[in-house]
């Protein structure tokens, strides 16, 4: 355990991260500096702040020349800034709140998971299927809900040993890990995305496997041998740990799905009834969840329960209303082209699609293919223009927000249509994260005919 008693520490950014790793630096000791782009009247947290007698500056450059033992980085702050490069310019250590909570707690069982889709869906589900077996010592943290940091305290993670931890972990934790090492780890899928924050494909590609790069001996590295490039990105940068495949067309996999059952090993688990999401790519997120539970240990039945159990995660193909018999859907996880293309994938029905908000300078080419199910196109904040010209062609609609596109949708939608928030890229044009983009639309659909 990493010793930060009397240490001086800068973190970068506040948010949900920043702010759980200045309370853990607190706990052990620290002394702690914020640096924060708000200014003080706008930050909500300054009286926690005050109380635990963390020092508050903002990004004058006199703060990044100060002596400190070490950095903490909002994973949000993009590293090629000039503070964060003048910091490792001076040989100050950059970490993420991910490597600090690691370095500090007890051994756990640490199960991290990344990819470009479908991360949310197979974290959740792998934490209820393994809270079922060990209740009270089995937590999801990380990109989701609750940072490993505030996990840490909440639950003496620092002193008592032996919970499962279930991490959805994004490049952005991954970039500045250090020690940080798992013991099962999974790369779901990749696919372009975060180009705005990486520069290139390859970086973001190498970003992602980072979460493997300090696994030795018996961890467990879940392989996704149908994905063209993780196939090649773990060539480039090698696996040295044990793999388990998994596959939806290979039946030599270790983990395998075909039309009617789930199996592992070369043993059915279960039928493909039990799994109650819709969509062949949650029956992959499934495999990945059973392989990792079953390398924690856990039996056939125990994964089948929980399998069972499992109704889908929020934000993520959200089934939200029937009005006048229109189907709503909420897909404001689906933050990438990849993802609005799985999305669209799962409907039978004619798709009225809304789409639109942070410019990632993402290709919208990958969708093309899935347009013949696609009625309308209602474009919306920074990228809809180029949506509207790259993407829709006669079939867009170009309006500013997101209201205005649930409106123009109504005008368009007959019964039988679905109506599918799928924004294809971050929500950070308009609203402070996916979660709050969701709601707002699950809010604007449940309020119609009122």
């Amino acid at each position: 355990m990493t010793d930060y008693k009397g240490k001086r520490v800068l973190v970068m950014g506040l948010a949900r991260s920043g702010l759980a790793a200045v309370r853990l630096l607190s706990k052990l000791g620290a002394e702690v500096t914020v640096s924060e782009a708000k200014p003080l009247n706008e930050i909500k947290e300054l009286d926690e702040l005050n109380a635990l007698g963390v020092r508050v500056a903002g990004q004058e450059k006199e703060i990044f020349e100060e002596d400190f033992d070490i950095s903490v980085k909002n994973p949000g702050i993009n590293g090629k800034l000039w503070f964060v490069r003048r910091l490792r310019e001076r040989g100050i250590p950059v970490i993420t709140e991910i490597e600090l909570a690691f370095t500090v707690c007890a051994p756990q069982h640490y199960i991290a998971v990344t990819g470009s889709n479908g991360k949310t869906t197979t974290a959740t589900l792998l934490y209820e299927v393994i809270s079922r077996v060990h209740p009270g010592k089995t937590h999801l943290s990380g990109n989701i809900g609750i940072a490993l940091c505030d996990t840490a305290l909440e639950n003496d993670l620092l002193n008592d040993e032996g919970h499962y931890i279930v991490l959805e972990i994004s490049n952005f934790q991954l970039l500045d890990i250090d020690k940080f090492r798992p013991e099962v780890a999974v790369i779901m899928n990749l696919s372009a995305d975060h180009l705005d924050f990486m520069g290139t494909e390859d970086a973001y590609y190498r970003s992602k496997c980072r979460v493997y790069e300090n696994m030795r001996d018996n961890d467990i590295f879940l392989w996704n041998i149908d994905d063209p490039l993780v196939n090649e990105y773990t060539s480039l940068v090698p696996v040295r740990c044990r793999r388990v495949t998994y596959s939806l067309v290979d039946s030599s996999a270790d983990f395998y799905a075909d039309g009617e059952n789930v199996y592992g090993f070369g043993k059915k688990l279960f039928p493909l009834n039990c799994i109650k999401v819709v969509g062949r790519h949650n029956v992959q997120n499934v495999l990945v969840a059973c392989a990792a539970a079953a390398a924690e240990g856990l039996n056939a039945e125990q994964i089948k329960s929980g399998v069972e159990q499992f109704k889908g995660v929020e934000h993520r193909i959200e089934f939200v209303r029937e009005y006048n018999g229109i189907k709503f859907y909420n897909d404001s996880k689906g933050t990438n082209v990849d993802a609005t293309k799985t999305a669209l994938k799962a409907f039978t029905s004619p798709v009225i699609l809304l789409a639109g908000g942070h410019e990632k300078g993402l290709s919208f080419e990958p969708l093309k293919e899935n347009m013949n199910g696609v009625k309308k196109i209602i474009a919306y904040g920074e990228c809809g223009r180029r949506i509207c010209d790259e993407l829709a062609g006669d079939k867009g609609v170009l309006v500013n927000t997101l209201p205005e596109a649930l409106a123009e949708a109504m005008k368009i939608a007959a019964a039988g249509d679905v109506v599918l928030l799928s924004p294809t890229t971050s929500s950070y044009d308009q609203y402070s994260c996916f979660e709050e983009r969701g709601e707002h639309f699950k809010r604007l659909v449940n309020a119609l005919g009122e």
